[in-house]
């Protein structure tokens, strides 16, 4: 039987009173929709920089709203021929799954070059594209299933539902056997099966067979052809971490292992040197560098996480030229917390530093089952063996905010590998370990006299993420200790590699403070901040000024190149005293009378500047006139990202090769705008084919569209942010964004499903659950982060299950409302606004998805809730426009 032929059965008419088997293909065909979302954000993440998720969403989105303007403009000849159309469009979805996904392989884009290589926007654009296709071909059958079953559309509408979300549920399932190279197998099962019941439904059973024979081709076509056509599973970006590992001439892959939390793979080479932080020192202080010293690991292709081998006794002095040594200058047989495991190599400086106890937390438990493999044990010696350590197979930050334990030193150093530094790469990622919560967290968990350490990496010029790292954790010291926080810290960097901040519980003492300076010295650290630090800030503006003109400017007016003056190191007077700890010169490493005060770069002198104002109360000053924004993290803005201040943004046009670091921020503004014209193309275009139908007058259209635009923006935008808010409890964004999805999807299906008891009351009950969902959404959007803190500290299934029924109270209400509608609009023969509030629904929800990221970091995630709270307030007046009858005859319906 041919794709376009009619179904022949019993049931060819309509899908009036579908029945169960109808629900059942129609929920797996959904499913496998949702899957392939998910599937496709797998896709990206391993082979670009990014699961650029809400960017995937949005594609799904585009599909619904495109086709819905298609069926609009047809909607006659789709109800003649509606059976052929929909078994045509439910048989290519699997064919352009397989061939799309090959085909973008052959054009894979590198975001960081948009600019300096115009072919990367083509590139994009044929991944856009490409992706769009399988979605189109799915929306268009779901749209016809929906044309055709108005009256029933509630139950549709939940099978559609549920389906897509128990299916995101067997997809994470999945993701523990299928990698990333083989995971689109799952949605094209989905869809086989689905297409075969579709037909079995009809009684058509050589249209099953050649579902079947289709879906059997998909899938052997998706596993077989990259081997014959010699084109790759996943196109890895060249400049990602794995793809140096995979070039050395001696890489060897020494382990793999695939899960929901990512594909993690350890490579070995004798090329492979990853020293964090290493004091330039090193090479003349110690007899011998170790040699072999690191094998990378590597999640989903980022990284090298370095992994060090088990050093013998006389090469173990190695750690003292490593930053995440600080602590341990001043403390002695500690008590020892390390936040987050990742390589090790934290928790191998505190077992070397001599800690009588280290406790360790890892939230992925890939990582932990990595390190008890026969392969990692045998390069680390088997360190999770050792009768020290003690692990905690969940997010330390979470632990210490639930724990009654007090830790002498509690370490944070590196936690995020080179992820910070990938360029563009994680512009939206949220970094919860980070946050002023955390940094409190932290603080309460240290014993009297404890000490925090946290190294980031520091390899941004002009700085960035140092300066959100250091407003944070002052602003977590003056909460903490609100008069004694400038006794509190000590600040060391190395330039362009890393930057340690200190702070000791109850203020260090001048003891402690020279002996941190004199390592910081043996180190050629540069002292960023030491408590009684002097600072003179008579060339602060022009640092500040400077920095605006290397981005801003014209470039003739800048002079960073040159050092700048080091307002913490005057030169001493002309006495005979010479002591160089001596707070009015600290810099120094021989006295004299007469010497000069030693150069310091701008980036060193803005990091002491920063730290001054942060102490004394000049940080509003100082980050208004700095060229980036400075806010702090916290968990509701929890993103080392969104540098470039939004008054700035249209400056940047002209000059964007200066922000190759901030692309994934400026691109989700671009994606944002180019969704605006998208959508706004979208709802237009139907009056350009009916617009008869628009400009007649029929009663409530305004209002109507008023209606499903709020109902597309609303629920969009909980979903995308939520998945944002579970990471907190879930610690992997995979994991929250199928969970997430599949719990939303599933309740609001039921939501839908109940929403049949209340159409004969719809105009009393519906405004009430339009306003409960605003309530309850404005309550999560408060309170949410606090019972996803303590959610995270139970066992991991725990966690999946709160989380899952966490979400269910809005998730249900929201489940009424599409439904409700859209069966009044087909009761009062509102037929030619049916279709096109569905795509108007489809069009708000590429908005939304869209606009998530930027309300997120610039406003915060409590603001996405709160945005989305006001859509469906102000849905509640536009509702009673869709229960208006209309006045227009049938005979107007497009033709």
């Amino acid at each position: 039987m041919s794709a376009a032929a009619p179904i022949t059965g019993p049931d060819i008419i309509s899908l009036e009173a579908p029945r169960g088997a109808h629900y059942l293909a129609i929920g797996l065909v959904a499913g496998a929709i949702i899957a392939l979302q998910i599937a496709v954000m797998r896709v990206f993440a391993v082979g670009s920089w990014s699961h650029f998720g809400s960017l995937v969403v949005s594609l799904a989105m585009l599909g619904f709203s495109l086709s819905s303007v298609v069926i609009f403009a047809g909607k006659a000849w789709f109800d003649r021929h509606w059976q052929g159309a929909a078994a045509t469009a439910l048989l290519l979805i699997g064919p352009l799954a397989v061939g799309c996904n090959l085909v973008a392989q052959t054009v894979p884009f590198n975001a960081i070059f948009l600019v300096s290589d115009p072919g990367q926007k083509w590139r994009l654009l044929a991944n856009f594209l490409l992706y769009l296709l399988p979605f189109l071909a799915g929306a268009f059958f779901l749209g016809i299933v929906f044309l055709k079953s108005r009256t029933a559309f509630a139950r549709v509408y939940f099978a559609d539902l549920t389906g897509s979300g128990l299916a995101g549920l067997v997809v994470l399932g999945a993701m523990y056997l299928f990698s990333p190279e083989t995971i689109v197998v799952v949605p094209l099962l989905l869809w086989g099966l689905g297409a075969v019941l579709w037909f079995l439904a009809f009684g058509a059973t050589r249209g099953a067979v050649a579902a079947a024979l289709v879906a059997v081709a998909s899938v052997a076509g998706y596993l077989l052809l990259p081997g014959l056509t010699g084109v790759p599973d996943i196109a890895v970006s060249q400049y990602k971490g794995v793809a140096y590992a995979r070039n050395f001439p001696d890489g060897k892959r020494i382990y793999r292992s695939i899960s929901p939390f990512g594909d993690l793979q350890v490579y070995a080479s004798s090329y492979m040197h990853f020293a964090p932080g290493l004091s330039d020192n090193a090479a003349f202080g110690l007899p011998e560098i170790p040699a072999n010293t690191y094998v990378g690991m590597y999640r989903d292709g980022d990284g090298p996480e370095g992994i060090m081998r088990d050093l013998a006794p006389a090469e173990q002095v190695y750690f003292r030229y490593l930053p995440m040594h600080y602590p341990y200058v001043v403390k002695t047989s500690p008590k020892t917390f390390v936040v987050q495991f990742g390589g090790g190599i934290s928790t191998q400086a505190a077992l070397n530093a001599g800690s009588a106890s280290v406790t360790v937390a890892e939230g992925n438990p890939m990582v932990l089952k990595a390190f008890r493999d026969p392969t990692l044990r045998d390069v680390t010696g088997d360190i999770l063996a050792d009768p020290r350590l003690r692990v905690i197979d969940y997010d330390g930050r979470l632990y210490l905010a639930n724990t009654e334990e007090r830790y002498d030193v509690i370490d944070l150093s590196l936690a995020d590998s080179v992820g910070l530094s990938n360029p563009g790469g994680f512009a939206i990622s949220e970094k919860y370990a980070y946050t002023r919560e955390a940094m409190l967290s932290y603080m309460h968990a240290l014993a009297d006299g404890g000490v925090l350490s946290v190294t980031l990496w520091n390899k941004e010029e002009p700085p960035k993420s140092i300066l959100k790292l250091y407003s944070t954790i002052a602003e977590a010291a003056r909460t903490f200790d609100p008069a004694g926080a400038p006794n509190d810290i000590f600040a060391a960097s190395s330039y362009l590699s890393t930057t340690t901040v200190l702070f000791k519980r109850g203020g260090f003492s001048e003891a402690e403070i020279k002996t941190l300076r004199d390592y910081t010295k043996s180190m050629s650290w540069e002292e960023i901040y030491y408590p009684g630090m002097p600072h003179d800030g008579s060339g602060d503006q022009k640092i500040l000024d400077d920095y605006r003109a290397s981005i801003f400017g014209d470039g003739q007016d800048a002079t960073l190149t040159q050092p700048a003056a080091d307002p913490a190191a005057a030169t001493p007077p002309a006495t005979g005293d010479c002591d160089p700890t001596a707070p009015a010169d600290p810099t120094l490493d021989v006295c004299s009378a007469t010497q000069a005060a030693p150069e310091v770069l701008p980036a060193t002198a803005l990091q002491r500047m920063a730290w001054h104002a942060l102490l004394t109360g000049a940080w509003g000053k100082l980050a208004a006139d700095y060229v980036f924004d400075m806010r702090p993290l916290s968990n509701d803005q929890p993103y080392f990202a969104a540098y470039v201040k939004t008054a700035d943004l249209p400056a940047t046009l002209d000059r964007l090769d200066l922000f190759q670091d901030d692309w994934g921020y400026l691109l989700i503004w671009a994606t944002l705008g180019i969704a605006c014209v998208t959508a706004a193309s979208l709802v237009l275009l139907p009056m350009v084919f009916g617009w008869r139908i628009v400009f007649s007058r029929s009663r409530g259209k305004l209002g109507t569209i008023l209606y499903f635009a709020c109902l597309g923006l609303g629920y969009i935008m909980v979903e995308v942010g939520l998945i944002s808010r579970f990471t907190l409890a879930l610690a992997n964004p995979t994991v929250s964004a199928s969970v997430l999805i599949s719990s939303m999807l599933v309740f609001s299906g039921l939501g839908s499903l109940f929403a049949e008891r209340i159409f004969d009351r719809a105009r009393t009950l519906l405004p009430i659950v339009l306003a409960a969902v605003g309530a309850l959404l404005l309550l999560y959007g408060l309170y949410l982060s606090p019972v996803l803190e303590w959610i995270g500290a139970y066992p991991y299934g725990a966690r999946l299950l709160f989380c899952f029924l966490l979400v269910s109270p809005p998730a249900f209400l929201m489940g009424m409302p599409m439904a409700t509608a859209m069966t009044w609009l087909a009761r009062l023969g509102k037929e030619h606004l049916f279709v096109w509030a569905w795509g108007i629904n489809g069009c708000f929800s590429v908005i939304g998805s869209a606009a998530v990221p930027i309300v997120a970091t610039s406003f915060g995630l409590s603001a996405v809730l709160q945005w989305a709270a006001i859509a469906y307030v102000v849905a509640i007046p536009a509702f009673f426009a869709v229960l208006l009858p209309t006045r227009a005859p049938a005979r107007l319906a497009v033709a």
